[in-house]
Parts: structure tokens; C-alpha cells; sequence
């Protein structure tokens, strides 16, 4: 179908995502650099935009294979933002889809340069700074679902092994929560939420007393307690 009308002409589609990873207990972000206008220098989310030939899902897992070097990265999509007169320089609309997703970024190996970017690096949360368009808006709203996430899906279990003991399930909770749980509590709290069971296995490390190894449930029921 052409489209004649001005009412539609000069739109695009941008799919963007807030790629994590936790770090020495610390929540991060996955940031590029442009190279080019609009906001040339600027740090911005990874993405791009979306080719005719592509559905959305292909299309976001492109643009982070291009710019980053990371393959498979399991993605949700979470939103949809409109980017119209928010930069003056751009004379038609922007639509931005928005993905988030979670990856090892101790076992992933990232590429610092693409075409339209450069010096890509894990920016902790707290610490990032003005981006480019909307994307401080994304990575907001990109934080609050990745909480809803954690304690209605696996999501998390791209940063920990299979099997794996409750103080590093806990730390990856108060790394990307930014607050601290008595270890007490938030066992019982982790327990009622039933995304986790019991392998009974133990792992003794460095002869200290053996800790439980857990293993997320093949099928979570969604619950939010934190």
C-alpha cells in the first residue's frame, strides 16, 4: 500500500533495549556512544531502526548483534514510546519499541565499535547519565518491569549456573533492587514466591558449612512480594 496521505507519511520504527547485567552485586546497563547526528556523542540504549523486511522481534535482535557482538540474548518486550517533537532536529515521528534484556556480562564478550557507534560499556544504573531521545525514559521503565520480572519468570537465570545457593540468589535481588534483605526474610520471601525448589544437592565451599543448591521451577505462577 503507498501511502499518500500526509496524516501518515514520515513515520519510523525504532526498537530499543536496556540490556543488564549485575556486576560485584552492582546493577548495570549496557550503553553505546553515536557517532553521528542527531546526538552525535551522545551515550544512548542499543538499537536502531527497524527494517520493512523484518518483524520486530528479528529486528531488535539485528541491531543488538551489529552493535554489540552479543548473539541469543533472550528479550521482552515491555513498551511503547513516542518520540514526536521531542527532537526538533528529527522533522517526523519516531516510534520506539522497547525490549529489555539480561545477560553474564563476565561471560560476554562485547564489540566497542560498530558503523553508527562506539565505545560500548556496562554503566552502572545509578550512574548513567543524560541519553540520547527518550532513552532515560526506557531504561526507567525498563528497570521497574525487570523487578516485576524476577518474581514472575526465570529471567535471572542467564546470570547464575543451574544449580545455585540462596546468598547468590540473593545478591543478584539486592543488586538489582538497590536494597539489602536479612538473609532470614528473604529466604522465606523467595520460598513463598514457588519460582524456586530444592535440588537436594549442597555445595561446600572452601570447607565451610554445605549450603542448599536450588534450581528455578520449569512453571512459575506470577506473584509480586517485594
Amino acid at each position: 500500500m503507498r501511502v499518500e496521505n500526509e496524516l501518515y507519511k514520515n513515520q519510523g520504527i525504532h526498537v530499543i533495549s536496556a540490556i543488564f547485567t549485575v556486576e560485584e552485586g552492582k546493577m548495570k546497563v549496557l550503553l553505546i556512544k553515536r557517532k553521528k547526528q542527531p546526538y552525535k556523542d551522545y551515550w544512548a540504549l542499543v538499537g536502531g531502526a527497524l527494517y520493512n523486511s523484518e518483524n520486530l522481534h528479528d529486528g531488535m535482535k539485528r541491531e543488538i548483534k551489529e552493535k554489540t557482538g552479543i548473539n541469543n540474548v533472550r528479550l521482552y518486550q515491555f513498551g511503547v514510546f513516542d518520540e514526536l517533537g521531542k527532537t526538533p532536529s528529527i522533522p517526523f515521528r519516531m516510534v520506539a519499541i522497547a525490549y529489555l534484556g539480561i545477560v553474564d556480562g563476565k561471560r560476554t564478550d562485547i564489540i566497542k565499535e560498530s558503523r553508527n557507534t562506539k565505545n560500548a560499556w556496562w554503566c552502572e544504573v545509578k550512574n548513567v547519565p543524560n541519553l540520547a531521545f527518550s532513552h532515560n525514559e526506557i531504561l526507567n521503565s525498563a528497570v521497574e518491569k525487570l523487578k516485576d520480572l524476577m518474581v514472575q519468570s526465570d529471567i535471572l537465570k542467564a546470570l547464575l549456573p543451574k544449580e545455585f545457593t540462596m546468598p547468590e540468589l540473593q545478591n543478584l535481588y539486592e543488586g538489582i533492587l538497590n536494597k539489602n534483605f536479612d538473609r532470614r526474610n528473604f529466604r522465606k520471601k523467595i520460598l513463598s514466591l514457588n519460582i524456586i525448589e530444592d535440588t537436594n544437592k549442597e555445595l561446600s565451599i572452601n570447607g565451610n558449612k554445605p549450603s542448599k543448591l536450588y534450581k528455578f521451577k520449569d512453571k512459575i505462577e506470577c506473584k509480586k512480594i517485594f
